[in-house]
């Protein structure tokens, strides 16, 4: 189980800062495990999020074509599957609409407080958000676009694998989440993710220093450079 302490930590750090320690933990990931398309953050003024994945797939552009007795018991195990298992939560949605991904919106008033109560920080999809203005409070959404109805949404399965934004996800994983995007952290090197955040941080104050100051030149920038290199 991870630690309070640790995703305190975690939460303390932006996405764009744990993707720059990732590449020094674990180089092989320099690519990937990370939201690579343009996602809408509705709010931009909270501070990151941090949580264990839940997954779901949704459709929204016809009705749900199985039995409707089926398709309830499918809507209610999602929310099961929510509640359960180790949190605090992330939800991570694709939408199986393609290209009309977006068609309509599973997220708004109603279910980001129903996600918040039962322990989930935010979501992460591909489709669309609306009720921007009522969402629960505290609660983050990264999603493909804005729209106004609900349409035909419904939630196809969940706790399989995902792909959301380029970011392949699997129920469970350990999620960053901010107004950059989103990235998964390898449990196995979660706990590395702040100190390597620190020496990277710490080595870029030197050359930020530099260029700040009214005489700065490359000179200087290639000093900057070489005790930057310095810092262990």
């Amino acid at each position: 189980m991870t630690s309070t302490a640790l995703l305190d930590a975690l939460r303390s750090l932006d996405t764009p800062t744990v993707c720059n320690a990732l590449e020094v933990v674990v180089p092989k990931r320099r690519g990937h495990g990370y939201t690579v398309d343009p996602l809408v953050c509705a709010k931009r003024e909270l501070p990151p999020i941090v949580g264990f994945a839940r997954t779901a797939r949704i459709r929204a552009q016809h009705p749900s074509s199985i039995d409707p007795k089926q398709a309830r018991r499918t809507s209610v195990g999602y929310y099961e599957y929510l509640a359960a298992g180790e949190g605090p939560t992330i939800t991570v949605i694709q939408d199986l609409d393609d290209h009309a991904r977006g068609y309509g919106a599973f997220w708004g008033e109603v279910n980001s407080n129903i996600h918040r109560g039962l322990g989930c920080l935010g979501v992460i999809t591909d489709g669309s958000i609306r009720d921007l203005d009522d969402v629960a409070e505290g609660f983050q959404l990264l999603a493909g676009r804005i729209g106004p109805s609900h349409a035909h949404v419904h939630v196809v399965d969940y706790g399989e694998p995902v792909t959301v934004a380029g970011m392949a996800v699997s129920d469970g994983d350990l999620i960053h989440a901010d107004q950059h995007g989103a990235v998964v952290i390898p449990t196995e090197a979660a706990d590395e993710v702040e100190a390597a955040a620190d020496l990277i941080t710490r080595r870029e104050r030197v050359i930020i220093d530099a260029a700040r100051q009214d005489d700065f030149s490359f000179e200087k920038l290639k000093a900057a450079w070489g005790e930057a290199a310095e810092i262990h």
